[in-house]
C-alpha cells in the first residue's frame, strides 16, 4: 500500500479553501507527520486540517530515519522537511517507485524526495487527480478549486494555472 507524506505548504494549500478531502482521492494511506500538524498554524487551514485528522490520519514519525534526512537535508531539527523525508526514506522501494509519495509545494523537499525514488505532487496534482479519479468531481469544480487556491496564496504563473487548469479538462 502507498504512503502519501503531506507536507505543510500542501495543507495550507487546500486547507485555505476548505478542500483536504481531496487528498482521500489518493489509494494509499494518508500521513501527516506531527511536526507538520504542529506547522499548521493558520486559520482556517488548522480547524480544516484537525477536522480532516478526524476521519484517522497517521501522524507517526519514522524516527529511525531521522538523522538520515537531517544530513541529507543539513538540517538538525525535528522540522516538518525532516519528517517528511524520512518517512520517505523508510518506504521507498527501488522496485516499485509507487510505494511512497509526497504532497507539497516545498521545492527542497520535492527535489530531494523524488531523488530518493518517491513520487511527487502538489496540491494542484491533488485536485486535478481528484477530478480524474472522482465522478462527482466535476472539472468545473476543479477548476474553481485551483483559482480559489491560487487567489490564497500559493500564486501560480499565468502559463502554470492554465496547464494546470488544462489538465483537469
Amino acid at each position: 500500500m502507498t504512503r502519501i507524506y503531506v507536507g505543510p505548504t500542501a495543507l495550507y494549500s487546500l486547507g485555505q479553501v476548505g478542500e483536504l478531502s481531496l487528498l482521500d482521492a489518493f489509494d494509499g494511506d494518508i500521513v501527516i507527520p506531527e511536526p507538520v500538524v504542529d506547522d499548521v498554524q493558520v486559520e482556517p487551514t488548522a480547524t480544516n486540517l484537525a477536522e480532516y485528522r478526524e476521519g484517522g490520519v497517521d501522524t507517526a514519525v519514522d524516527e529511525d530515519h531521522i538523522e538520515q534526512a537531517e544530513a541529507l537535508l543539513g538540517e538538525k531539527d525535528l522540522g516538518a522537511a525532516v519528517t517528511v523525508l524520512a518517512g520517505v526514506l523508510a518506504h521507498r522501494d527501488s522496485a516499485d517507485r509507487t510505494a511512497v509519495a509526497v504532497v507539497s509545494e516545498d521545492r527542497t523537499v520535492r527535489r530531494m524526495a523524488q531523488g530518493l525514488g518517491a513520487e511527487v505532487t502538489s496540491s494542484f496534482g491533488v485536485v486535478v487527480r481528484a477530478a480524474i479519479e472522482d465522478k462527482y468531481l466535476k472539472p468545473t469544480q476543479a477548476k474553481r478549486i485551483v483559482r480559489r487556491i491560487d487567489q490564497h496564496g500559493t500564486h501560480l504563473t499565468g502559463e502554470l494555472r492554465e496547464r494546470a487548469v488544462g489538465e483537469v479538462a
